[in-house]
């Protein structure tokens, strides 16, 4: 089956997804998705192993992930782990490919352990706990893309406006999807129906659209890790999510009149801003029925946010003769739009293995269970019944699967890993999963550790620029495809006291 005939075929389904222009802004679908995506994270060594780390004990990430793993700890430990990373995003818009490349540095992980074991020779089945706090990263939206068309659409925004005013009426004044109203881009009213401006739009436009996105969700934790007769490891912890998300959105079309001389230009950039807390608990175990096989099974609960979410916009129409000289321009700006919403996440049910051999290494694995449908949505400031049906529509459960290994071999250490993240939507059309490939290195020493990983995550997604649903119910929109390849490097340094 063809690219397109995916895309004509899903339509329905992907628009869903993509009605970005409604109000110039992110959908709630799409950031239901976003900020509720698992990924997992933490210290270098995990992120080397593939993100496998739901029956590993000893390790900093036990504090955001399965607290039950603290119960290994002997000694306190303190780390910290800077980290560069590069995002590679080519977006395919009819054929047209364009490449867009976003460095990012940050600290995605900074934790703190306190162990309290008990001596050998003191009595009892407890041996004693852990506790910790860090500050870890769990989700990164840096990230660009792009297009530049030299090919014509199909249709024009201008359309799809025309379809949203016939069905829905005009938006009230101010409303950033009314700025092609207030230039005239659009004409016409309800009683007589809608129009391009005859004078300056002819046949169909060239298009060029640029995507910038910034941010992150940052998880403060605070977990406690209990040791029953080296044996049974329970935990538990409480995570604080704090949200920062900006989208910068620029979406050009450009018209020529019969004699393919420039007649009209126009941009409308919008601009995105969501920002909240969240909070989730975890609870987990760690069983050894053997000495050398780790069994764990975590339970992470729905992440309950708060998020206020701002959006502004802003229209420049450039008009020009027929002789292609510029004649006036025009520009309008948006009110503000502000509303606050509350978002639950699904729960997230987690089980991991890990086989030890020997004193030479381990092979370790995890699969998660996540339903993204059950996303839920509520607001003061609007009626969420519709965003709440499409979660339970078009985003669906999956599975997710981690792997990886270590070598040991004196003080140095050697990893690998793979990861699978299922596709969250029910859009069989195209899929949306991830995988990463992860390897790193480490050395132990006495009082501190280093450990170095690389990770390369690769995923594609379709953006639909806007919706035109034709007679066969088929987006016929236009839609881009864009691949992203991101490598990172990571390096935590832990210190033992």
């Amino acid at each position: 089956m063809t690219f397109l005939k995916k895309l004509l075929i899903g339509g329905a389904v992907v628009s869903a997804f993509s009605l970005n222009h409604v109000n110039a802004q992110t959908s709630f679908l799409d950031d239901a998705q976003l900020f509720s995506q698992f990924r997992s994270t933490g210290s270098a060594r995990i992120n080397a192993l593939g993100g496998a780390q739901m029956s590993l004990g000893g390790d900093i990430s036990n504090i955001h992930s399965n607290a039950a793993g603290l119960g290994f700890f002997r000694r306190s430990e303190f780390s910290i782990t800077p980290s560069f990373a590069v995002n590679n995003a080519q977006t395919n818009f009819l054929g047209q490919l364009q490449d867009d490349r976003t460095p990012n540095f940050s600290l995605p992980n900074l934790s703190l352990v306190i162990a309290k074991p008990k001596g050998e020779l003191q009595p009892g089945s407890f041996r004693g706990g852990t506790f910790g706090v860090s500050f870890n990263r769990i989700a990164d939206f840096n990230n660009q893309f792009g297009y530049f068309s030299d090919i014509r659409n199909q249709n024009s925004l201008l359309d799809f406006y025309i379809n949203q005013y016939t069905a829905f009426g005009e938006p009230p004044i101010g409303a950033s999807d009314g700025l092609v109203l207030d230039i005239e881009l659009v004409q016409g009213n309800p009683g007589t129906g809608y129009f391009k401006d005859p004078e300056y739009v002819f046949g169909q436009p060239f298009a060029d659209e640029t995507i910038i996105t910034e941010g992150g969700i940052t998880q403060t934790s605070f977990s406690y890790g209990a040791n029953f007769e080296n044996k049974l490891f329970v935990g538990g912890g409480l995570g604080i999510h704090s949200v920062n998300f900006f989208q910068n959105r620029v979406y050009g079309e450009e018209f020529l009149d019969g004699n393919n001389v420039r007649s009209l230009i126009y941009s409308i950039e919008d601009n995105t801003r969501i920002n909240g807390f969240g909070a989730s608990i975890n609870l987990g175990v760690i069983y050894k029925p053997i000495e050398t096989v780790n069994l764990g099974l975590n339970f992470k609960s729905p992440t309950w946010y708060r998020l206020n979410k701002e959006v502004d916009a802003n229209i420049i129409g450039e008009f020009f003769n027929e002789n292609g000289q510029l004649t006036f321009t025009e520009r309008e700006f948006s009110n503000v739009e502000i509303n606050t919403t509350t978002l639950s996440t699904p729960l997230l049910l987690s089980a991991g293995g890990t086989f030890f051999v020997g004193k030479s290494g381990f092979i370790t694995a995890d699969i998660d269970y996540v339903d993204y449908s059950k996303n839920r949505i509520n607001s003061r400031d609007f009626d969420t019944s519709f965003d709440n049906r499409d979660f339970a529509t078009f985003l669906g459960s999956t599975f997710n699967y981690r792997v990886g290994g270590e070598y040991r071999f004196d003080i140095w250490r050697l990893r690998a890993g793979y990861a699978y993240y299922g596709d969250p939507t029910t859009d069989t059309s195209f899929d949306r999963s991830m995988q990463r490939i992860t390897g790193g290195v480490g050395v132990r020493l006495s009082r501190m550790y280093i450990d170095f990983a690389l990770i390369n995550s690769q995923s594609d997604n379709l953006y639909n620029s806007y919706a035109i649903i034709n007679s066969a119910n088929q987006n016929v929109g236009p839609f881009s495809e864009i691949r992203n390849n991101m490598t990172q490097g990571m390096v935590t340094v832990g210190f033992n006291f």
